[in-house]
């Protein structure tokens, strides 16, 4: 077959932004525009009659050729994710697209495949998230950037935290920001989890005990006060203590002294503690099962962690970071999740919060084979959700009719409350009247 002359038609295909070229039926390059020459840095005079193989160097040439599936099946590949290699030797993310090429008879002569570079969007991501980072946590919104605005101011005084949410929301990771945004952030920051831990247990734990205080105190043993001097002490799930260490614990608060157990001194406490609970601690305090003065100690500055199911713009941020993080530790080169597993998470109420949805990802790692994780690599539980919001998000292929179904999902949530769902989506609810109006929603 001929190469394809130098007229009206690559005129055309010049001016497009993506990268075109056709092959014929051996593989060789037969025309290729000049966004494909930025793109991969080769010349068209160099390219023509080539393998595209040889042009591109991508990982899929081998085993998963887009254009090859494309030959064999006669379905098209549209907007697959890949890597290529440019004649400059730098990796560059793309994606592709592949369809037949017919003459006028109808007849197979070739194959045409588009590529767009997505080396900048992966950038303007990456400073994307940055921009809604605060130390390790990861959000956009408008209730954890709440928070992110007060945190610093909280960690440089010295008064006592409370986190409260739900198992799962990252309550420890604020802990740790806060001590890492802290004047104490050179001293240590010593976690320990109540619950884990019996009532006598978690007294010598946290005051330590002298040696003959029981009988197996062969020695001393310095409690987590004592390893947190200085620094922060992170008391989680402060609601399962018992009457008996909130005594404990109150004097430490007010006096800043304790005693060991089997002490008869009491030792100083240079430590800032901060605590946290997945309890409505004012609801135990109500009914009598929380000190109400203990309650006033560490409740000075309060936050309140949003569930994820409440903060589901931020799923696409965390699946990026999950990936890198992922990526990096089982050595894969995962670029992100096709877009029936991203309708499977936006559709899921994760009621273990992040840590569920990190631990849907790695369970993804685990399964996937190629660079893009798909529906069959997530859990069996996930597999109704993606089903169920597959068939929601059928004919949708527009941001507004995407606006109208989040806006839609957001009120639903709300029962309907306009200024409960506008915090939610992190507008002014004037805006969300307005939108309200403008695509026609009926509440």
């Amino acid at each position: 077959m001929d190469f394809l002359s130098y007229d009206g038609r690559d005129i055309i295909l010049d001016s497009v932004a993506d990268g075109v070229f056709t092959v014929d039926q051996d593989w060789r390059v037969t025309s290729f525009n000049r966004a494909a020459e930025d793109i991969t840095g080769i010349t068209r005079e160099k390219a023509l009659g080539q393998r595209c193989k040889d042009i591109l160097k991508a990982d899929v040439c081998e085993s998963d050729c887009a254009l090859r599936q494309t030959m064999q099946t006669g379905r098209p590949v549209i907007n697959k994710p890949v890597h290529i290699v440019d004649a400059q030797g730098r990796r560059k993310s793309i994606t592709i697209s592949s369809a037949l090429l017919k003459n006028r008879e109808g007849e197979v002569i070739g194959g045409v495949e588009t590529f767009r570079d997505m080396t900048v969007v992966e950038e303007l991501r990456k400073q994307l998230q940055k921009q809604y980072c605060c130390e390790d946590i990861i959000s956009q919104s408008h209730r954890v950037q709440e928070l992110f605005d007060v945190l610093p101011r909280v960690a440089e005084s010295d008064c006592t935290v409370l986190i409260e949410g739900e198992t799962g929301t990252g309550k420890e990771l604020f802990a740790r920001a806060l001590h890492s945004l802290s004047p104490r952030r050179k001293k240590p920051f010593v976690a320990v989890n109540c619950s884990a831990l019996p009532d006598t247990l978690l007294e010598s734990e946290l005051f330590g005990y002298k040696a003959g205080a029981f009988t197996d105190a062969k020695k001393d043993k310095p409690g987590r006060f004592a390893l947190a001097q200085g620094g922060i002490l992170f008391l989680d799930e402060i609601g399962d203590i018992s009457p008996a260490v909130q005594v404990r614990l109150l004097r430490v608060l007010q006096d800043k002294t304790y005693e060991p157990v089997g002490g008869v001194g009491t030792v100083k406490a240079d430590v800032r503690v901060v605590t946290a609970t997945n309890k409505n601690l004012s609801s135990l305090v109500d009914d009598g099962r929380f000190r109400r003065d203990l309650f006033y100690r560490i409740n000075v500055v309060h936050f309140e962690l949003p569930p994820l199911r409440e903060r589901k713009e931020d799923i696409r941020l965390l699946v990026d970071h999950f990936i890198a993080r992922f990526n990096a530790l089982y050595g894969k080169d995962v670029c992100c999740v096709s877009n029936d597993v991203m309708a499977a998470l936006l559709a899921h109420d994760f009621p273990g919060n992040i840590r569920e949805l990190e631990n849907i990802i790695e369970h993804c790692f685990v399964l996937c084979h190629g660079e893009l994780i798909e529906s069959r690599d997530l859990p069996d539980s996930l597999g109704k959700d993606g089903q169920r919001t597959g068939e929601s998000l059928q004919g949708i292929t527009t941001l507004r009719q995407m606006e109208k179904l989040m806006i839609e999902q957001a009120l639903r949530r709300h029962q309907g409350n306009r200024a409960a769902a506008a915090k939610e989506l992190g507008i002014n609810p004037s805006t969300l009247f307005r939108k309200l109006k403008t695509l026609q929603i009926d509440l």
